[in-house]
């Protein structure tokens, strides 16, 4: 896969078969989009490609809020060539960019930089400045510009529309097996393994701290079965995100618990897939409850059949 963090760079050896948006979890509605993608490139020699923006648009238009992703920019671009994806344009949402029309993006980039021959939106996409680009715009101009439009309808699952943001509220209810179904893999955070207090290896549980990504939206307060992949080896794990309250703490830190491992594993780079959550964050009255139920976590996670 090719990626292009501006259109200059980018020189057409064949018409694309292209589609844009955010792609934030690139969860099954997004890889039925690619999907088609690939299937309209096979059938009509394109080549295929995502127009997507880094840093969120968001971070543009609200640069106080305190908006998470589903995907670091390293994780979109995994799964994009994961998925099959020729071309992957990054495209940065600046000032001259975010004061195109919908039509003169179209004009301007999909056809005259791109040579987009065939364009496949989501069900509930809008484009351009004011949101004015839609899917009736595109039926409009594809007549004058001679290329195909695709609207891809909604994925469902159990009757719900999938979208990023369920993915995210489902994660911040712990539902991950829920929030795992709709992404079509298993969510993960990746990181270095940092220096923590060390409370863990007096009680048994030497846990590893994991520096994650500041823009990395983590699951919600508590305890999770996690697999763990460090050094090239996969493992069972028992993980927390939370501040750590038996013992006073006030930093919200991500430790992982690894079954049946030793070893120091200070800064290398450690990845957990979230498979289940255990329960919430709890405050327990001395050290010796907290042991009693980490190792009734233990347990239920020893159990767990990956």
């Amino acid at each position: 896969m090719k990626v292009f963090k501006n259109f200059t760079d980018y020189t057409s050896q064949k018409p694309l078969a292209l589609s844009l948006g955010m792609f934030d979890g690139v969860h099954l509605g997004h890889k039925s989009i690619i999907d088609e993608l690939i299937k309209i490139g096979s059938e009509n020699n394109l080549e295929t490609a995502i127009l997507t923006f880094w840093p969120h648009p968001r971070f543009v238009f609200n640069p106080n809020e305190d908006l998470k992703l589903l995907n670091t920019l390293e994780e979109k671009k995994s799964l994009m060539n994961k998925y099959g994806i020729d071309n992957l344009f990054l495209k940065e949402f600046d000032e001259e960019f975010r004061n195109l029309t919908g039509e003169e993006f179209v004009r301007q980039v999909l056809i005259d930089k791109l040579n987009v021959k065939y364009l496949i939106i989501g069900y509930d996409h809008s484009f351009g400045k004011n949101k004015s680009g839609n899917f009736e715009l595109l039926q409009k101009l594809s007549k004058e510009l001679d290329f195909e439009v695709e609207q891809m309808e909604a994925i469902n699952i159990h009757e719900n529309n999938i979208s990023s943001t369920k993915v995210r509220n489902a994660l911040l209810a712990g539902n991950i097996k829920e929030a795992n179904e709709m992404l079509g893999y298993s969510y993960s955070v990746s990181g270095s393994i940092v220096h923590g207090k060390k409370i863990g290896r007096t009680i048994g549980y030497p846990t590893a701290n994991i520096e994650t990504e500041s823009i990395k939206l983590l699951p919600k307060k508590g305890a999770y079965i996690v697999e763990v992949f460090v050094k090239g080896q996969q493992y069972k794990g028992m993980l927390s995100v939370g501040t750590n309250p038996t013992v006073n703490g006030e930093k919200l830190t991500v430790e992982v618990y690894i079954l049946d491992f030793e070893g120091d594993i200070y800064d290398e780079k450690i990845t957990v897939k979230f498979r289940d959550f255990l329960h919430d964050e709890i405050k327990f009255e001395g050290l010796e409850k907290l042991i009693e139920r980490l190792d009734e976590d233990k347990r239920l996670t020893e159990e767990f059949q990956f």
